[in-house]
């Protein structure tokens, strides 16, 4: 089980190209087995609140495949520990795409050591410089951002392909594949009281969306939130359910 809080305030400094005002991030997060034996998702943050910089990542290790779980961590911890130890002077895009080139390299590398197994994972993540938001993924774990009075504003649109044959992911990051690892990125400004909801699709794909929507945007801290949200999940969820929410400026 993951459940960890934070809070913390960004002052007027400059990072990541661009002046940062002053706002408070908070966040927690958590990471449930539910009613599965092996829990493949895998989460993680990156803190650095005196550069102006979070980055957020959700992984799902993907089912019917082997060392779900061992995917989901490299490609989670691979891209977080590229992101801390790269430039604050870069473009976050840049620097992203970097990542997830690194990311692919580094599954390939264990997927070796593990007698050549196929292995993939989902990706989906958040990262802030000041009072800007990259939002990246490949596959159906998902993040939405949430604004006072407008509730969803952005949510991202899962990678799958349907056929006559079942639905499958059609983008991921997956073992000797390095062409499925297609990410899309978008940037949006933040505002004060936005809030950024990551997950993977033992969430979303089992709690109501207008539900989900509205607890998101309680007025309670995110700790209480993250709560409501893990007893749906437990109520509804057959699968692995994992989840980041942020909250800017509040």
């Amino acid at each position: 089980m993951i459940d960890f809080a934070n809070e913390t305030t960004l002052y007027s400094i400059k990072s990541c190209n661009f002046a940062v005002y002053m706002v408070k991030i908070r966040y927690t997060m958590f990471s449930e087995a539910g009613v599965r034996r092996d829990n493949e998702d895998f989460c993680q943050v990156v803190s650095a609140p005196d550069e102006g910089r979070y980055l957020f990542v959700v992984c799902d290790g993907m089912g019917g495949h082997a060392m779900g779980e061992v995917a989901s961590r490299v490609v989670c911890e691979t891209i977080c520990n590229y992101w801390q130890k790269a430039s604050t002077n870069g473009d976050a895009e840049d620097v992203l795409r970097n990542a997830f080139k690194e990311a692919s390299k580094a599954l390939d590398a264990k997927a070796d050591v593990l007698n050549h197994v196929e292995m993939g994972t989902t990706m989906v993540l958040a990262a802030i410089c000041g009072n800007q938001v990259v939002i990246a993924h490949a596959g159906d774990s998902r993040c939405y951002l949430l604004r006072p009075g407008d509730g969803v504003i952005h949510q991202t649109k899962d990678h799958v392909n349907h056929s006559i044959f079942g639905d499958f992911i059609d983008r991921s990051f997956f073992s000797y594949q390095r062409e499925s690892a297609k990410v899309e990125m978008c940037r949006f400004e933040l505002e004060q009281g936005d809030r950024l909801f990551l997950c993977t699709d033992g969430v979303c794909e089992y709690v109501d969306p207008s539900i989900l929507a509205d607890r998101l945007m309680d007025d309670k801290t995110p700790e209480d939130i993250a709560d409501v949200i893990q007893f749906l999940c437990e109520r509804s969820s057959p699968d692995n359910y994992t989840g980041i929410l942020v909250y800017c400026g509040c």
